[in-house]
Formats: C-alpha cells, structure tokens, sequence
C-alpha cells in the first residue's frame, strides 16, 4: 500500500487485530440511571433480551436481560485484557473468584484450560447517568501454555504507569501503558503464562491522548513484530506523512521510526503490538485452540465437566451497590486497590 500501512480498515464494534492478539470489543455504552437491582431505570420494551447487540441505540443490553453484560459463559486457550475508561465491570467466575473494578482499571484474565466467568456492567447509580467505555483484548497463548491453570490479575489503575510528555512546541501527550515499555518506564508485570510475559515478545498495549497539534516519535522495536493502531477520537493523525482518518485502524510496517502529529483535535488511539506467535489458529465461539479437534475436545470437556461448575447463586451475579473495587481470588486471598497516600 505504502511505505507506513499495510491496511487501513474503519473500527466496528468488533475490532480486527494481527498474531498474537485475536480481536478487540470496544464498548461505549451511554446507560441511564441504575434501578434498585443495579439494572438501567429505564423501559426494556423492544429490545431482544438475551442477544442485544443493536448499535443504532444508546446503550445494549447484550447478554444481559435484567443487568447489561455477559452472564455465565465459558473460555479455553486464550487470555482477555479488559480495560475499563468509565463505568463499572462485575467479575464472577467458576473458580470462586469475585471482584469489582472500575474508571481507568484493567482485568487481565488466563482462561487457560478452560473456566466460567460472568462480566456484568452494574449501573451503580441512582441518581446519575452511568455511562460505560471499555475495550477487551482477546489475547492468544501459545501451544505450550493452552492448559495453564487458570486466574486472573487486576492492574488498578493507581499502579498503571501514566507518563505524561510535552513535545518542543508545549502540546501534551499522555501515555497508560498497559503492557510493554515506553522509555525507562514498564508496565506492571502481566500473568506469567502470558505472551506478553517474556520481554522478547515486544508486547506492548497503550492508550495514547494527544493534544491538538501535538507530535510524538516512536522508535523502531523489531523488523518481525506485528503492530496495530486504533484511532477512536480525533479528527486525523498522521504518521510519517500518511493520513490516518477519524475511526480507522491501521497495520503498520515494522521496521520504521513513526513521528505522529495530531490534527486540529484531541486524539485517544490504542496501540497493539508484539512478535507473532506463530501457529494456527482454530477458534469457535468461546475456545480458541490449535486444531479442529481440540476445539471438540474442548465443547466434550466443558459438557463433561462445565470447568468445574457455577457456584454462584444466578448467570449474572453483581456484586452490592456500595462493595467497592476488590479483587477476591479462588484461595480465599483478597486484593484492593492501594490507599490514597
């Protein structure tokens, strides 16, 4: 295509992503007030409960048919980054772990060899709006770590390094780096079985504010990672003197130092890149394995074994109004956000 992109594509609700990442959801739900069972307090009537997916309206109810989100449902072979903006996630899942997080925290979730979770969208106040804006990562693992033992880590987003930069003409740019480096600087370790692990992967997950006008340069990691990038605000940004417009991604080329300048507006964009893993990928609905048939070994296991069941009380458990943000693990450990010094 050029010396920069190898494709540009306009962002849907699903977005398409390279080896090692298998796709991102971006979420941007604008719900209204919460009811007494942290539902929307507002009418019902016309949706299709149970597979709300309709992109035409403010805000979907998706699974969920009485609170919004994905009620009880099962995952094998990959990993799930979710990264909260705005709004409130509920995590339930059939290990017996429990949490709530929320505004600028990250889940990042093992499936491994295969467990039940739940992610409720609660809407949590009465008396305001609840609006909600996320993504989630579908992160693959790679053959030797498909049956690692599943669990999940929080990134609170008090310990998400935040670097803030001021290029030479004073335009401010703010990084959160989820994974990966950005100068002396490191994001929190993620899960030991994960790709992105092991430093050699090149991994890295960002999201980027841009002042108007303002101009970042990144510098060249490795001639073989795949590397992506979302723009969803803003009006353009340019990299290396190609125009990337308003709701697009690109892929671009590896081997390249890119100077970014920003349009005439603030622009948020995602970045996703690392070294692919590599080997074939046979996905179906909730499973994403190596081969056919370890994706029907995976549909006989959980029919068999329902990864160890559901323990909880309904599909779409939430969490009480006022519980906080927690992290309740399957050994009974807990862990919160840090105090406020």
């Amino acid at each position: 295509m050029n010396d920069v992109f190898y494709k540009i594509s306009p962002l849907a609700f699903h977005w398409e992503t390279q080896d090692p990442f298998l796709f991102c959801v971006h979420h941007k739900d604008n719900y209204p007030k919460g009811n007494i069972d942290q539902g929307p307090a507002a009418s019902l009537e016309g949706r299709q409960l149970g597979q709300d997916f309709d992109e035409d309206r403010a805000w979907r109810m998706y699974h969920g048919r009485k609170v919004p989100g994905f009620p009880e449902h099962p995952h094998r072979g990959f990993e799930t980054v979710t990264v909260v903006l705005d709004g409130t996630v509920d995590h339930f899942d059939s290990s017996g772990a429990s949490g709530r997080y929320s505004n600028g925290d990250v889940q990042w979730m093992t499936a491994g060899s295969g467990l039940q979770h739940s992610e409720m969208f609660p809407l949590v106040h009465e008396d305001k709006l609840n609006p909600l804006h996320l993504f989630q990562i579908w992160l693959n693992l790679p053959q030797k770590n498909k049956f690692v033992k599943p669990h999940y880590k929080m990134l609170w987003h008090e310990e998400i390094p935040k670097i803030t930069q001021v290029d030479e003409n004073g335009n401010e740019i703010e990084i959160l780096l989820i994974a990966g480096t950005f100068s002396d600087q490191k994001a929190v370790a993620p899960p030991p079985d994960s790709w992105a692990f092991d430093d050699n992967n090149h991994m890295k997950i960002w999201l980027v504010k841009m002042a108007p006008h303002a101009k970042l340069t990144l510098h060249e990691d490795s001639t073989t990672l795949n590397r992506s990038l979302y723009l969803y605000r803003g009006k353009t940004l340019t990299i290396n003197d190609m125009v990337l417009p308003a709701n697009h991604s690109a892929q671009i080329k590896p081997n390249k130092t890119l100077v970014l300048k920003n349009g005439p507006e603030t622009c948020e964009w995602l970045l996703l890149q690392g070294e692919p893993i590599g080997e074939p990928v046979v996905s179906y609905g909730p499973f994403v394995m190596n081969t056919e048939s370890e994706i029907q070994d995976a549909y006989n296991d959980y029919r068999r074994t329902r990864f160890g069941g559901w323990p909880w009380s309904s599909s779409d458990p939430v969490n009480k109004r006022d519980s906080g943000r927690f992290a309740s693990y399957s050994d009974g450990t807990m862990h919160l956000p840090p105090e406020k010094p």
